[in-house]
């Protein structure tokens, strides 16, 4: 068998059947044998037996005996911002010559014609949510984009999913020589630049249309208003429970929406964290406990808050687990114990919940995007192997029987 290859098998830009798969649709619990009709990227129909007119106008592609599944979604990586192979001089997913930089956006640094996207696609992963690292505070926005294409316009799901913020060991590591050693002092940044943006935001709107009484323009300001109106979410690096709950104290205060990521202390506090009801986000999981924070790792912890009444989602934070094996991290946690359907979930809907995108992707349903990952099995056991991946209705990989 061979990989064809992203560029496309069949470039059906407008109706593309898969016929007779079972359907993992991430929303219903058990399969289902059926039709999916896509037509322009979106998913139309979904039916036992498909009976739409013009659909023999459409390439189909025989699924029978095969598993059908949403694009898998990653909630927090770094892909494309992180050059594959090449070390720091290809790194561009951390600005270090400053703690606070929330008007720093995603879309300006990712590579597309990196490697690791085309890896990534390859394993099933269509959507990502990649930003900047932790070492800073305030770091700048994520962005959401499809792992298939050459231009990062072009494949944007949403440009501004979530303004990245880090609390714990790395902004003390990073400028603990130059303004931030303790944890104390990551939260009283994070506070200033808060209270601030509340000032700046109000003088603005109290000078309305006479632009001599409004302050003088701040790019980091202006970044964060989205962020005080509730419009963009903190998406805060979180590994301790302390710093979890430093993170949700914040945003109480402030009235933010808060997504929490990492979370390797959720076990101890799975219960305060369902009461809670922020979104969580568990990873990256396989490897050694490379950190103090990191001691509780465990593939177990997504599970203990699925059951706790948590929404899960599954992270590679790749580089650090490279992108494709998402899939394989969430068959690990089901080993680990998680209930299988809820580790779909958490590498499909509820990623896709997670960072803002669950309207396009995530679900096989009608009017989302023609995203399915098909397979000869479940690609969350290591063996399985994916036969086509397909994006916004397009075959961008296969496997060929010679």
């Amino acid at each position: 068998m061979k990989n064809v290859g992203w560029e496309g098998v069949w470039n059906m830009k407008e109706k593309l059947v898969i016929h007779q798969g079972w359907i993992h649709d991430a929303v219903r619990r058990e399969p289902y044998v059926a039709d999916i009709l896509v037509e322009d990227g979106k998913i139309t129909e979904i039916d036992p037996v498909l009976k739409s007119r013009g659909i023999k106008r459409a390439k189909t592609i025989d699924a029978a005996g095969l598993q059908v599944y949403p694009g898998f979604v990653e909630a927090h990586c770094h892909l494309g911002l992180d050059g594959y192979g090449i070390g720091a001089e290809g790194a561009d997913y951390n600005e270090v010559t400053d703690s606070l930089t929330p008007q720093l956006c995603a879309v300006d640094g990712i590579n597309p014609q990196d490697a690791s996207l085309h890896l990534a696609m390859e394993g099933g992963v269509t959507c990502v949510a990649a930003g900047p690292g932790s070492s800073n505070v305030l770091g700048g926005t994520f962005a959401a984009f499809k792992t298939a294409g050459k231009r990062i316009d072009e494949m944007i799901v949403k440009e501004k999913i979530a303004m990245k913020c880090a609390f714990g060991e790395n902004p003390k590591a990073c400028y603990k020589d130059k303004d931030n050693y303790s944890r104390m002092s990551t939260a009283s940044k994070l506070r200033v630049m808060l209270e601030r943006t509340q000032d700046y935001l109000a003088r603005k709107e109290a000078a309305g249309d006479d632009i001599f009484k409004c302050p003088p323009y701040d790019p980091k300001l202006e970044a964060l208003i989205p962020v005080i109106e509730g419009l963009l979410p903190l998406k805060a690096h979180v590994h301790q429970a302390n710093d979890i709950f430093t993170a949700i104290r914040i945003a109480k205060e402030f009235h933010l929406r808060l997504a929490l990521d990492h979370c390797t202390d959720g076990s101890l506090i799975a219960q305060d964290l369902a009461k809670e009801g922020y979104p969580v986000a568990v990873g990256p999981t396989l490897g050694h406990a490379t950190k103090f924070e990191l001691k509780n790792k465990s593939f177990q912890t997504p599970g203990d808050l699925a059951r706790a009444g948590c929404q899960v989602s599954i992270i590679t934070d790749s580089p650090v687990i490279p992108q494709q094996y998402l899939p394989l991290c969430a068959g690990l946690a089901v080993k680990s114990g998680m209930d299988e359907f809820d580790a779909l979930q958490a590498i499909t809907l509820n990623a896709a919940r997670h960072i803002g995108v669950e309207e396009r992707v995530g679900s096989l349903e009608v009017g989302k995007d023609g995203d399915f990952v098909i397979a000869a099995g479940n690609p969350m056991v290591s063996d399985t192997k994916i036969q086509y991946v397909i994006i916004d209705g397009k075959i961008t990989y296969a496997l060929e029987t010679p």
